[in-house]
Parts: C-alpha cells; structure tokens; sequence
C-alpha cells in the first residue's frame, strides 16, 4: 500500500504540471477516439517505475491502458522525447541522479502489456481516468488496482482536482481545474486494502493522517444524489434518468469525469453511481478496479444491472448485463430492480 500510494503521489505530480501546460502538440487521438496525452504516458511511466523499484527482485506485472506502438514510430519520437523529461523531471525527486532514457521509458510504457487473469498477482492501472475531462480542465484521477488471484484486494485514487470538503456541481464542470488551482483543500488521495476499510488523505500531504470513509446511509430515493459522467458517449444520461426517476429521486445529477466518482460515493458526497454503455460498448478494468474496492470496503455495493459482482478475473475486460450500478446496500437493491424495468435485457 505504501508503495502503491507513493506511485500515485507521483504520477499525480505529474498530471498536474501536464495540465496547467496542455497544448495542441501534447495530445493525439488513440484509434477509439479518446484524447491520450503525453501525462497518460508519462503517469503509466511513473508508476511502473516505483513500483518495479519498490520490489526490483519480481518483474513487474500490470494491466494498463498504454501501449508504446505510437511512440515507437517516427513520428511520435517528438511526444517520446517531451514524455522522458517529463518523467525524469518526477524521477528525480524520488531518485536523485537517475536518469531514465527514451528507450527505457518505452519498454517500461510496454510493463502494461499483461493480460491479468484469475492467478498471480497484477497490478491494474488507468493512467489518466477521465482523460477528456484532463483536457477539458475539469476532474480526472490516477487509478490503481491489486489484483490477487483474480480478487481486487487494494486500490488506490488520486483526485488532483477533488475538494476535500463539500463538491457541488461547478467541481465538475468545465474550467474548475484552474478554479480550484492552488487551493490548499483541493486534492484527495483515497485508498482501500481488502478488510482494512476505506480512507481518504489529502493528495499533497503524504504526513497528513487518512479518515475513514464511507457511503452514505440513504435508503430513500428521495434523500439520493446520483452521480454519472459528463459526457454520455460511454453512458447513457437518458437510462440513468429513467432510473432515478423510478427510484424517487429529486435531486439532479452530480456529474464528474472518472473514478472520482467512486471516491465521492466511498465519503457519501454522492449517493448513487450509474453506469450504461452502449451495447458494443466493452468495459475495461482499469476503468474500475480501484473504485470497486474502495467503495466495497466503505460498505457500498458495486454490480452489473443484474446485481452481479463485478468480476476481474476474466482478463484486462469485464463481462456485464448492461451497466453498472454501485451504491448504498438499501438503495442497491431497489436499483437493481429498476433496471429490470427501466432498461430490461435485451
């Protein structure tokens, strides 16, 4: 866990100078069309490389969503050259004097390669969840995840962007990036560790002590916030507001990029998440490996629309019946129940 938070911390760090930096030439288009920055990278970089220094012995395996077939081709030696000094300029405060090449920064890029599975151990990391919301200067976080033996067993957030105290919607809209920029209470790293519950720290205070977390203890519909994303390519606002209003719900949505969604739902500053794609649509577990632990361990309950715990186990793809849907047990239930009217199987 140490380790794991410690990777986090830096590959934060990161992120943050790359967006109060972002430029045209710092980002291309991956073939499904999402933003990829050269933050993703260099954050995925400087993970695995505290990581694998943490444990030199063991060669490091992990489930990531980079890959460097780009960076390897002529034309993207320029976005490699201004990711190794982005990492070197991270590396150096952890390791003085060291001094990472391109090279070796595309082969530590490839330490996300593996395919996970039900055996061993895995780590799982999305570099920049929320990479769209990066660019549009809104929230994203650094996600993650432990797989062991198939089971997430830890997980670790980082919200650059996140208030430590109450959120109201202005924190995930458009430019509250540089709204909340050099705010003292911004910033929140949560973390969880399979049957030792959930916390929450500030992100950019590793001496500052963690407290606890946990979801909120709502049963009613009307008493719920439900969060969803900004944008509804990857889920659908129109299901997810059949939902609430089956439900009871009054209140609008809470909507925020990424895993901090997650984070939010674990200190009860929102009640309910909910998440329907497209059908063609496949969910990676990268996108929630680190989420589902920690609001499991805040006592929440995580599942498809069928009320199914998500399984990891499967490979770097989870297999659902239609949607996610994590929230409170009581009001769990009842949106289980929704959904089978809402939005029934196909």
């Amino acid at each position: 866990m140490a380790s794991a938070k410690e990777a986090v911390r830096l590959a934060s760090r990161l992120c943050q100078d790359v967006q109060r930096q972002l430029s045209a030439e710092e980002r291309v288009d991956k073939k499904d069309d999402s933003p990829v920055t050269v933050a993703d990278y260099g954050a995925q970089v400087v993970v695995a490389w505290s990581l694998q220094r943490a444990d030199p012995a063991t060669r490091l395996s992990m489930v990531a969503e980079e890959d460097s077939a780009e960076l390897r081709t002529p034309a993207g030696r320029a976005m490699l050259e201004r990711i190794t000094a982005l990492v070197n300029s991270v590396v150096a405060t952890a390791a003085p004097g060291e001094v990472l090449s391109p090279e070796q920064v595309l082969d530590i890029i490839d330490l996300g390669a593996s395919q996970g599975g039900p055996s061993g151990r895995h780590w799982v990391l999305d570099p920049i969840d929320g990479t769209r919301g990066f660019v549009g200067m809104r929230q994203y976080s650094v996600c993650l995840g432990m797989l062991q033996d198939g089971e997430v067993v830890l997980g670790v957030l980082g919200c650059p962007n996140l208030p430590q105290g109450p959120v109201g919607d202005d924190d995930g809209a458009a430019g509250s990036a540089q709204r909340l920029s050099g705010d003292a209470d911004v910033g929140c790293l949560f973390f969880s560790e399979r049957g030792q519950g959930a916390w929450v720290e500030p992100l950019w205070n590793a001496d500052a002590a963690p407290a606890p977390v946990r979801v909120a203890e709502v049963t009613e519909g009307a008493e719920a916030r439900f969060m969803e994303s900004v944008e509804s390519r990857h889920s659908s606002h129109s299901i997810n507001a059949a939902l609430a209003r089956e439900l009871g719900v009054v209140r609008p949505p809470l909507r925020m990029d990424s895993q901090v969604k997650y984070g939010l739902l674990s200190r009860g500053c929102g009640t309910i998440f909910m998440r329907f794609p497209p059908a063609t649509y496949k969910e990676k577990i990268w996108d929630h490996a680190a989420g589902f632990v920690i609001v499991e361990e805040a006592g929440g309950r995580v599942t498809d629309a069928a009320g199914v715990r998500l399984d990891f186990s499967k490979g770097r793809f989870l297999a659902l019946d239609r949607g996610i849907i994590a929230a409170p047990p009581a009001l769990h239930e009842k949106l289980v129940a929704a959904a089978a009217k809402v939005a029934p199987k196909a």
